[in-house]
C-alpha cells in the first residue's frame, strides 16, 4: 500500500516537473520571440537626418539641436569656418577648405558646388543609410545654393532606388530687393526639384506681413522656428512613441516625388486653442502657395499638453479638411508635449502645390550663375 502511494507520488512529481519544464520552455520561447520582435523593430525604425548647408541652414540646425530633438541626427555643413565654429549640431563638417580657406563662398554658388564636391566622400559617409534626409538651406547665396544642389544630386546618384528613402529639401527664399540672390534662388529651386522628392519653400518676403515690426534678427527667427518645428515634429513623431504616430510608409506616399511643398504652423491658447492653431497654420501669409485647393497631399501634425484629447486631434483634422480638395491624400499624427500647457500647436504640410515665387518669376531671363555642369 505504502509502495503504491510512493509510486503515485513519484508519478505526480514527474508530471509536475514536466509541467514546470514546459512552462519554462514557453517562457524562454516568449522571451526569445520578444527579443526577436524588438530587434526587428529596432532595425525597422526609420532613421532621420537633418543637414544644414550654409549659414541659414546651420542656423536652423542649431535651433533644433538646442531644443533636444529625439530620434534624429543633426549635421551642419559650411564653408565659413567662423560661423561653423559657433553652430550647434551632432556633427560639423567644413567643406571646400582648399578652395575657400574657411572664408566662405562670397555668394557664388559655383564655389559652393565645388566645395561640396571637394569634401563629398566625407559628407556622404555621414548621410548614407538614413531613411529620411532633410537638406536645409537658404537659397540665394553660395554655400547654401551650390552646396545643397550638389549634395542632392549626389545622393540621388549614389543611393539605390531600392533603399526607399526620402530626400526632402527645406529652403528659404531671399527678399525681392535682393535681385541677384533672387536669380540664384530660382535656379536653386528648379535644380533641387530634379533631385529631391519634395522641396518645402519658405518665402522670406512673407515675413514682412507677419513680423514686419519685429527687429530684423527676430523676424528672420520666425522662418527658422517654422522650419525647426517642421523637422522636429516629423522626426519625433516617426521615431518615438506618440499619441498618434506618423507611419513612414504613409509619409512616403505623400512626399515621394511630390514636387513643391509649403508648411504652415500655428498655435492657440485657451478654450478655442484648436481653432486658433488651425486658422493660424492656414493663414497663408507664410505659405508660398498659389492655390491651397490644388494640394495633392496633406500632412497634419497636432501637439498639445497632457490634457489634449483624441477629440481635439480629430477636430483639428476636420477643420483642415474643409480647406483642402477632397481627393488629396491626408496623413496625420499627434504628440503630447508637457511644455504645451493649455496650448495647441498645429503643423500643416501641403505637397504637390504651385509656388507663388516661381509664378512671379516665370518670365525672368538671366545668365546661369552655376558651373557649366549645372547650366540648364
Amino acid at each position: 500500500m505504502l509502495k503504491d502511494k510512493g509510486n503515485d507520488m513519484g508519478k505526480l512529481k514527474l508530471e509536475l516537473d514536466e509541467v514546470e519544464l514546459g512552462e519554462l520552455r514557453r517562457q524562454k520561447f516568449l522571451t526569445m520571440e520578444q527579443k526577436r520582435i524588438e530587434e526587428i523593430a529596432k532595425i525597422a525604425r526609420p532613421t532621420v537626418l537633418a543637414v544644414g548647408i550654409g549659414g541659414a541652414g546651420s542656423n536652423v540646425i542649431s535651433w533644433v539641436k538646442k531644443r533636444k530633438v529625439a530620434g534624429g541626427k543633426l549635421i551642419s555643413i559650411n564653408t565659413d569656418a567662423s560661423h561653423l565654429a559657433v553652430s550647434v549640431a551632432h556633427k560639423k563638417i567644413l567643406i571646400g577648405e582648399k578652395i575657400t580657406k574657411g572664408l566662405g563662398c562670397g555668394g557664388y554658388p559655383k564655389l559652393g558646388e565645388q566645395a561640396m564636391y571637394e569634401t563629398m566622400d566625407e559628407v556622404f559617409k555621414e548621410v548614407v543609410g538614413a531613411n529620411i534626409i532633410f537638406l536645409v538651406a537658404g537659397l540665394g547665396g553660395g554655400t547654401g545654393t551650390g552646396g545643397a544642389c550638389a549634395l542632392a544630386d549626389e545622393l540621388r546618384r549614389r543611393i539605390s532606388p531600392e533603399i526607399h528613402n526620402l530626400i526632402i529639401g527645406v529652403v528659404t527664399l531671399p527678399f525681392e530687393i535682393e535681385t541677384a540672390r533672387m536669380k540664384i534662388a530660382r535656379q536653386g529651386i528648379k535644380r533641387l526639384q530634379e533631385s529631391c522628392d519634395t522641396v518645402v519653400v519658405i518665402d522670406n518676403n512673407r515675413l514682412i506681413k507677419i513680423a514686419g515690426n519685429l527687429p530684423f534678427r527676430k523676424a528672420l527667427g520666425v522662418a527658422n522656428t517654422t522650419i525647426g518645428k517642421f523637422i522636429k515634429g516629423i522626426t519625433e513623431t516617426i521615431t518615438t512613441a506618440s499619441l498618434i504616430n506618423l507611419d513612414y510608409a504613409d509619409l512616403r506616399t505623400i512626399m515621394k516625388g511630390a514636387g513643391l511643398a509649403s508648411i504652415g504652423v500655428g498655435q492657440g491658447n485657451g478654450d478655442g486653442r484648436v481653432e486658433q492653431a488651425v486658422e493660424r497654420a492656414l493663414d497663408g501669409r507664410l505659405l508660398d502657395i498659389e492655390d491651397i485647393t490644388k494640394a495633392r497631399g496633406v500632412l497634419i501634425h497636432v501637439s498639445g499638453g497632457e490634457g489634449m484629447s483624441l477629440q481635439d486631434v480629430h477636430h483639428a483634422g476636420e477643420l483642415v479638411k474643409r480647406s483642402i480638395p477632397p481627393k488629396a491624400k491626408v496623413i496625420w499624427g499627434a504628440r503630447v508635449d508637457k511644455a504645451l500647457k493649455g496650448t495647441a500647436s498645429v503643423m500643416i504640410v501641403l505637397t504637390g502645390v504651385e509656388s507663388a515665387f516661381l509664378r512671379r518669376h516665370a518670365g525672368s531671363r538671366f545668365r546661369s550663375l552655376f558651373s557649366n555642369k549645372l547650366n540648364w
